[in-house]
């Protein structure tokens, strides 16, 4: 076996190189403890320390069980996922019960660890919103991690007051909305009202109030990001898909799409792609799939084709 070299770095990229060949392919093997290099073999690193576990677990409850770590950190929880519990069982951490002299005892910690637990209103705003923020985003099909974005917007919303006098089913339709913005993630407005305990009006209002008050990097909607889901549930081709967004991107080269709702422009680009294409779906189909009416649909494609310099005929 080679002798144990040091890797250099290169000066200007940083990437640690091998010393003998000069290549960057390091494969490491978990049995040996070593950083082998893949071109010529030589050993880079040995003894290296495993920082896993010392056990092995052949299925998930094998490997819940041996855990001895909780679940991580997140801000979708009220008190991020660290809180401890007593529970209800008469039986100790080794499954033996209890004596009768000690119940009491652990009953009246119980109870007051449950009190301490929601002490705070603060606490008791965030235990409510994280419950109706997992329903909405359940309902609404959001991913992980735009869900605990949403959660860091309530609770810097939660900090300035801006909750107060204010439901919190509003506000966290707001931060839902506003982190499917931050994600770009297709959800529209109408959609997440649909879906929330609240009017439009009102989910409106908490929108603008946050852009207002916390600090956001929330980018303008596109007609682009809805393309994908309007198009998947009009069953449309890939092909007609691209022609609408080509579309879309000439008029906002042109500035025509400045000011106008982007349910009724991606209604539009997809709508005349469908008869350039003779992928044909009617204003009513593609109406219902982008949430927008049939007039808003007709104006639309009419501007479009007009200042584009579009021939379509319509069926």
């Amino acid at each position: 076996m080679a002798r144990p070299v040091r890797a250099s770095a290169s000066r200007s990229t940083g990437i640690p190189v091998c010393a003998v060949c000069g290549g960057g392919d390091f494969y490491e093997d978990h049995n040996r403890g070593e950083h082998i290099c893949t071109g010529c073999g030589c050993v880079l690193s040995e003894r290296t320390i495993d920082s896993g576990p010392e056990w092995r677990a052949f299925t998930a409850e094998e490997r819940d069980a041996r855990a001895r770590t909780g679940s991580p950190m997140t801000l979708t929880m009220a008190d991020n996922g660290l809180a401890t519990t007593i529970g209800w069982s008469d039986r100790d951490a080794n499954g033996r019960s209890i004596a009768a002299s000690s119940r009491a005892a652990i009953y009246r910690m119980r109870k007051w660890q449950i009190r301490t637990l929601v002490h705070s209103s603060q606490h008791r705003n965030l235990s409510i919103a994280m419950s109706e923020m997992d329903r909405l985003s359940s309902q609404l099909g959001v991913p992980k991690e735009t869900k605990e974005t949403s959660a860091l917007i309530y609770r810097k919303a939660l900090d300035k007051r801006l909750v107060r006098g204010r439901s919190i089913e509003g506000m966290v339709a707001a931060s839902i909305y506003l982190s499917c913005r931050i994600h770009k993630i297709p959800r529209q407005l109408d959609e997440v009202v649909h879906e929330a305990r609240v009017n439009r009006k009102e989910l409106g209002q908490c929108v603008r109030l946050i852009l207002r008050y916390v600090k956001l990097k929330v980018p303008i909607p596109s007609a682009n990001d809805l393309m994908p889901r309007i198009s998947s549930d009009l069953r449309l081709d890939g092909g007609t898909l691209h022609a609408a967004m080509e579309i879309i991107n000439r008029a906002r080269e042109k500035g025509i799409t400045a000011g106008k709702d982007p349910g009724g422009l991606a209604a539009a680009a997809l709508y005349i792609a469908g008869i350039i294409r003779d992928d044909r779906r009617t204003q009513r189909e593609i109406a219902e799939a982008s949430n927008v009416t049939e007039v808003t649909v007709r104006n639309r494609y009419k501007q479009l084709a007009n200042d584009l310099e579009i021939r379509i005929t319509p069926s």
